[in-house]
């Protein structure tokens, strides 16, 4: 757990140092939505409709932009060889790094969902079931979009394959998820398409630093 700590403080240091890196998700989520609703008439009631869809299709975009990132450093540096000799199970490392990458990217698109919301004036009964739909929907990104950065952190021009790789894997999370805002907005009750979210992600949390650290030994080797 020392082991585990440690990587997640230095990743959140070396964040600190390249803070372009990190705010570009932001950014690019908020230009997203923007632009959608500049491109919609005044008021148009239509928007509402489209608002769970959009802003989750923004958050998944967003947090691709970082995934070539996220292995690939370390693998260049020499710091991925070390992991792998170190004495901490390799998957307790990477289960770190995933969940730094969460926590600088995935965290502030929750944060900034509600308010963006609003601007694409979603009701505001929809707005826990979005909230909570992206709590637990980004960290299945990160974690997923994570284990194919380890299968490609070798290839050459790896980012044009990892949205090829990712984006299939993650249709569902983005299915249940704005299907829970819908689902709120109806009147039904939101609790099924979140707890398959949960579900995901419990399932991810506990294979996932295992399936990348292997992907990861094996580029290494």
């Amino acid at each position: 757990m020392n082991a585990a700590l440690a990587i997640l403080t230095r990743e959140l240091r070396l964040a600190l140092r390249s803070r372009m890196d990190w705010l570009l998700p932001l950014l690019f989520f908020v230009m997203v939505v923007l632009l959608f609703g500049l491109g919609a008439r005044p008021n148009d009631p239509v928007l509402a409709g489209f608002a769970p869809s959009i802003l989750w299709v923004g958050a998944l975009l967003s947090m691709l932009l970082t995934l070539d990132r996220l292995f690939r450093a370390d693998y260049e540096d020499g710091t991925l060889e070390q992991l792998c000799l170190a004495e901490a199970p390799l998957a307790l490392t990477v289960g770190a790094k995933l969940t730094a990458h969460w926590l600088l990217t995935g965290l502030p698109l929750v944060l900034l969902a509600a308010p963006l919301a609003v601007a694409l004036q979603l009701p505001v009964a929809g707005l826990p079931a979005l909230v909570w739909g992206l709590a637990l929907g980004t960290p299945v990104l990160s974690f997923v979009g994570g284990f194919a950065a380890a299968l490609t952190v070798a290839l050459p021009r790896a980012g044009l394959l990892l949205p090829l790789l990712v984006l299939p894997l993650l249709a569902p999370v983005l299915i249940f998820g704005a299907g829970a805002v819908r689902a709120a907005l109806g009147g039904l009750d939101a609790a099924a398409p979140l707890y398959f979210l949960a579900a995901v992600l419990v399932l991810c949390l506990t294979l996932v630093p295992w399936a990348a650290a292997a992907a990861l030994r094996n580029a290494f080797e």
